[in-house]
C-alpha cells in the first residue's frame, strides 16, 4: 500500500469513528439536556446540581452506545478495566462540563434557562474533546491485531522505493 493509501485508510477509519462517536454524543447531548431541564423544570435542585444530574445519566447513556456500537470491534478483555477508566475520564469531563456551568451560573450570575443551557452545551463541547481523546486512547483499546495491522502499515510508509530490489536482466 502506498503511503497516500495508508494515510487515506488511516483517515477514512478515523473519520467513521468520529461519526459513529458524533452520533452516540449528540444523542448522549439530548438525553444530557433533557433530564437537566426536566429537573430545573419540576424540582427546586440548583442549576449546576441538577445539570451534573443530566451528565451522569448521559455517561450511564454513552457507555452502552460507545461500548456496543462505535467501539463494539474493540478489546473486549477487561471489562472491569474499561468501565473504570471509563468512569474515571467521564468523571473528569463532567468536571470540565459542570466547571463551565459553575463559572457561568456563581461567577457571572448567567442563570436564566437560556445561558444554563448555552453555558452547559458549551461545556459540553469542551468536554467532548477530552472524552473522544481519551476513550479512544485508553478506554477502549484497539485489538492487537489491528495494532498489528497498524504497525505494517507504518512500516510500509516508512519504506522507500530504493529499498526494494530492482529484478536484474534474466539470464537465459
Amino acid at each position: 500500500m502506498s503511503e497516500r493509501g495508508a494515510l487515506r485508510a488511516r483517515l477514512d477509519l478515523l473519520a467513521r469513528e468520529v461519526a459513529k462517536f458524533g452520533a452516540v454524543g449528540a444523542l448522549g447531548l439530548v438525553v444530557n439536556i433533557a433530564v437537566s431541564n426536566l429537573i430545573w423544570r419540576t424540582t427546586e435542585i440548583p442549576v449546576v446540581r441538577a445539570g451534573l444530574m443530566g451528565t451522569v445519566v448521559a455517561i450511564l447513556f454513552n457507555y452502552v452506545g460507545f461500548r456496543y456500537w462505535t467501539y463494539r470491534d474493540r478489546d473486549k478483555t477487561g471489562r472491569t478495566r474499561e468501565l473504570t477508566l471509563f468512569l474515571l475520564f467521564s468523571a473528569v469531563g463532567a468536571v470540565i462540563e459542570t466547571g463551565v456551568l459553575y463559572v457561568a451560573t456563581y461567577g457571572f450570575g448567567w442563570n436564566s434557562p437560556v445561558q444554563s443551557n448555552v453555558f452547559k452545551i458549551l461545556g459540553i463541547g469542551i468536554a467532548t474533546l477530552f472524552r473522544f481523546w481519551s476513550y479512544r486512547t485508553w478506554v477502549f483499546r484497539a485489538l492487537p491485531a489491528e495494532e498489528a495491522v497498524l504497525d505494517a502499515e507504518r512500516f510500509l510508509e516508512q519504506r522507500r522505493p530504493s529499498d526494494e530490489v530492482a529484478p536484474g536482466p534474466v539470464a537465459h
